[in-house]
């Protein structure tokens, strides 16, 4: 299935350019029908999300069949089964995700979300942004073409806190050699299929020394395995100032988890805002198509 297929902000992107990745190889989401039919599961998700979705279904216009499941944690007595909803991605390779809410934490008592159990029980370890200046769409940087690659299964999204005394609370950030030379590959794997010709490692070892310093070796050794690909790092803040004031210089970014989420909220204002930004999110079997 190749092509764009987009309504208000979800898209449903099967091009080349956005294949998952393995660490040796690649595979694509599996036709599951004789006839050449592919079948997707299908998240329609809180708020807006339906109508969101929906829209998608009813102007995509391609071979494909829908799997529905009903999953939130703001209606979560209706919520299909995390087990369930998983098992239907892991079985048809793709995911048609709209939003989801998350509800405050003085109401559900979780510290993980929804979207942050899914991305565990999948290994969605890859979230690709790709941010693009569109026709018609007034913004005041034109040509805008960058890719924002962020490393999603560790770092400062882990839901490991807690308060170790009264007033005192206690945030982890978990970084790992495995899972950061795992997301550099994917990066630098993505810029070579897809004719890119630079890869930026956006990072904060300057004060980090341990931990994002593991994540910027990680990604300069990688570097050395890809000749071919320019290669450079980027202090994060200086990285916002200038994705600000010269989007353009920017090809393949790959980053940290919290860091790779400002950046890419960040970028998709320059271009006219989440709601025509693409999303996916990869791990080496499945991809969710998400709204960012």
């Amino acid at each position: 299935m190749k092509g764009l297929e987009e309504h208000s902000g979800v898209y449903l992107h099967r091009q080349s350019e956005d294949v998952a990745v393995r660490l040796t190889v690649s595979q694509q989401a599996p036709v599951s029908k004789p006839e050449g039919r592919t079948k997707c599961t299908l998240i329609p998700g809180d708020g807006v999300g339906p109508e969101l979705v929906y829209s998608v279904q009813e102007a995509a216009g391609v071979p494909v069949d829908f799997e529905t499941f009903f999953f939130s944690e703001v209606h979560h007595t209706m919520s299909a089964p995390l087990e369930d909803v998983a098992k239907s991605i892991t079985t048809n390779g793709i995911c048609l995700k709209g939003i989801l809410a998350t509800p405050d934490y003085s109401h559900s008592g979780e510290l993980a979300s929804l979207n942050m159990k899914l991305r565990r029980a999948l290994d969605l370890y890859a979230n690709v942004v790709h941010v693009k200046s569109l026709p018609g769409v007034r913004s005041r940087h034109q040509n805008v073409d960058c890719v924002i690659i962020r490393e999603q299964t560790e770092g400062e999204y882990s839901a490991l806190e807690h308060e170790t005394i009264k007033g005192v609370v206690e945030c982890l950030k978990i970084v790992t050699k495995v899972k950061s030379e795992r997301i550099a590959k994917f990066a630098f794997d993505y810029a070579t299929r897809n004719n890119r010709k630079k890869v930026t490692a956006v990072h904060k070892a300057n004060i980090m020394k341990l931990g994002d310093g593991l994540f910027l070796r990680s990604c300069q050794e990688m570097a050395k395995l890809y000749p071919k690909i320019q290669f450079e790092t980027m202090i994060v803040d200086n990285c916002t100032m200038q994705m600000v004031s010269d989007p353009c210089q920017f090809d393949v970014m790959v980053t940290p988890n919290l860091y790779g989420n400002i950046v890419d909220n960040l970028a998709s204002g320059l271009v006219g805002g989440a709601g025509v930004v693409a999303g996916a999110s990869y791990s080496a079997d499945c991809v969710v198509f998400e709204p960012v």
